[in-house]
């Protein structure tokens, strides 16, 4: 298959390049006897198989001891749902809208069979390991289509399956654990269903493709964007002819059927929180992008998200860009290697404008720069990034690492004028991991430490290529992946692990503190603590939760046994209750904490 990058456009031959050697740049030199042991045809599958569970090890390893959401209200919306789709009763929404159920879906059987909540968020963790470690595997074969060697192909997934952005999530019950499988599958796919074969194997890809746009949709608001790029491709190709007209309109069938599906499992979630509105972020994302006075807005934050996607792919990701675009305009490529190259830069920039537009109108420095909505993307390009070492010629390579530091240097300093101040309010590390991490600080956002931080990075890579030839690139390729996983092993231990114990008695100290049950039917006090209202939809695990300020007359609901109410320093319990209904009595308290639990008789 025609490579994706190809060093036929560079200075290099194919058969003789700057090394001097006369194998062909992604032949690797290993001694006679590897290459006589993964000559038997059980070797690379077996040795993918490894690859895979070492992976799964490796984030079981980073995040099994977890065992309670802290990422609010995502983590608690998305396991509230999956309660529902496991069977079991319906309680409160924290996000407060109706959020797609893809994600839950997956992780519902850990909710069906665990008895307890810290059990199944084990289990979910378990299931976010095997999913997340899926991205190994398809990358492998993703650097495989772009020409590279089995042994070459396997150690770049390694690199791109280990990187924080690809990690770090998977450490939360969030559906970016499995939004990247699901776009590598995706344009994996779309290029078997764009290349040659015969038209019963194009249909299969062509099937598959349609069939990850969906379920990316029915996974996140995001998927739109997937679904859109996927109708639009079918109608191009369908009106050129570039592939057998069976075969995509099977593509057309399994996108409606799986745009159906994701609608019908939306319209189910929403049955079950029936006073619960469904989320409204493309309706307002329409409405931004149309209305003048947020434009500038918009155009900023784009241009910070594609700041962070940069740099957390440490260059490589705007070497993947800047010879994508080249690829897409030059006719020499392959139809499915134009076509996929300009699919991922219109989904890069189509996620980026849309997450933009979407977000909250306000100057909270996330909101400006964050690191989540355009991660799912960083495997895609990084693998091509990665794999340009090998495939590209020095020409080029150096040509495509000037024009991609510009473009990051152009766009650092344009969200910095536009945003000015807010940049430097302060700023959750969660939100940003890896542009802390690239700055050698935990302390907030430092953009120009980063940017050079990740430059770096790709400096000493592309340094060593330069002098060391192609011969050198799997070292390099190997220190990649040794940095990567670093990386991954520090954000977690400066990140993610604090984030969570710092929200660990909200989530369960509190509860366990006050005696609730997990067949309790619990009000909570709109002047709780925030983090505790969030939680504890998820941690009265089997009853259920409302959200209610009783102080002003309201009555609980028949069915409530328990009423958590915020208290107020230096006031009594009782006030925390003024006009308490009778059969109702203080059970527990807590002054430090701010909170009194009231029972019913």
């Amino acid at each position: 298959m025609q490579p994706l990058i190809d060093s036929a456009h560079t200075s290099d031959g194919p058969d003789r390049g700057e090394d001097g050697g006369t194998n062909a740049p992604d032949t690797p030199v290993v001694p006679a006897r590897l290459r006589a042991l993964a000559a038997h045809r059980w070797f690379w599958p077996v040795a993918l198989l490894l690859g895979y569970g070492g992976q799964v090890v490796f984030r079981l390893v980073l995040s099994i001891h977890n065992y309670f959401p802290s990422v609010h209200a995502d983590e608690d919306s998305y396991l509230v749902i999956a309660r529902v789709l496991a069977g079991r009763s319906a309680t409160e929404l924290p996000v407060g809208v109706v959020i797609p159920g893809g994600y839950p879906l997956l992780i519902s059987p850990a909710l069906r069979i665990a008895d307890s909540p810290a059990m199944a968020y084990h289990l979910v963790m378990g299931i976010n390991a095997v999913l997340n470690a899926l991205v190994f595997p398809l990358a492998v074969v993703a650097a495989r289509r772009l020409g590279l060697s089995r042994p070459h192909s396997y150690l770049v997934g390694t690199a791109v399956a280990l990187v924080p952005p690809v990690v770090f999530y998977s450490q939360f019950a969030m559906s970016d654990t499995v939004l990247p499988v699901l776009l590598l599958a995706w344009l994996l796919a779309m290029h078997g269903w764009l290349s040659p074969g015969t038209t019963g194997r194009r249909a299969l890809y062509a099937v598959g493709m349609g069939l990850a746009a969906g379920y990316s949709l029915a996974t996140h608001d995001r998927g739109g964007v997937v679904v859109a790029l996927t109708a639009l491709v079918l109608v191009v190709v369908l009106a050129f002819g570039w592939a057998p007209r069976l075969a995509s309109l099977a593509g057309v069938g399994a996108l409606g059927v799986s745009y159906l599906g994701a609608q019908l499992l939306a319209g189910f979630v929403r049955s079950r929180f029936k006073d619960v509105p469904p989320s409204d972020v493309g309706n307002k994302v329409f409405e931004n992008l149309g209305d003048s006075k947020y434009i500038g807005t918009i155009i900023a934050r784009t241009f910070g998200q594609l700041w962070y996607f940069m740099t957390s792919t440490y260059g490589f990701g705007a070497i993947a860009l800047v010879l994508c675009v080249a690829v897409v305009f030059r006719r020499r490529y392959t139809v499915a290697e134009r076509v996929v190259a300009f699919t991922m830069v219109a989904l890069l920039f189509g996620t980026a404008l849309a997450s933009a537009a979407g977000l909250a109108d306000n100057d909270r420095t996330d909101n400006w720069v964050y690191a989540r909505y355009c991660a799912v993307l960083v495997p895609l390009f990084l693998v091509v990034g990665l794999a340009a070492l090998w495939r590209a010629g020095v020409r080029a390579l150096l040509w495509s690492a000037l024009a991609g530091t510009v473009l990051i240097g152009v766009i650092q300093l344009s969200v910095g004028a536009y945003a000015g101040s807010a940049l430097k309010l302060w700023v959750s590390p969660w939100t940003v991991p890896d542009a802390m991490f690239l700055a050698s600080t935990w302390d907030g956002l430092h953009m120009i430490r980063t940017t050079f931080g990740a430059l770096a990075v790709l400096a000493a890579c592309l340094l060593l290529r330069v002098a060391g030839g192609r011969r050198v690139v799997a070292a390099v390729v190997g220190c990649v992946t040794l940095f990567a996983a670093y990386a991954t092993v520090a954000v977690t231990g400066n990140v993610a692990q604090p984030h969570a114990k710092e929200r660990k008695y909200q989530a369960v100290g509190m509860a366990k503190e006050a005696g609730l049950r997990k067949d309790d039917n619990v009000v909570l006090d709109m002047d709780l603590d925030w983090d505790a209202r969030m939680s504890m939809a998820y941690e009265v695990y089997w009853g259920r939760v409302w959200s209610d300020d009783l102080k002003d007359g309201s009555n609980p609901p028949q069915e409530a046994t328990a009423y958590l109410a915020g208290w107020a320093k230096g006031a009594l319990p009782q006030a925390s209750w003024p006009d308490a209904r009778p059969g109702w009595h203080i059970a527990k308290f807590n002054k430090d904490k701010g909170w009194v639990l009231w029972r019913r008789d």
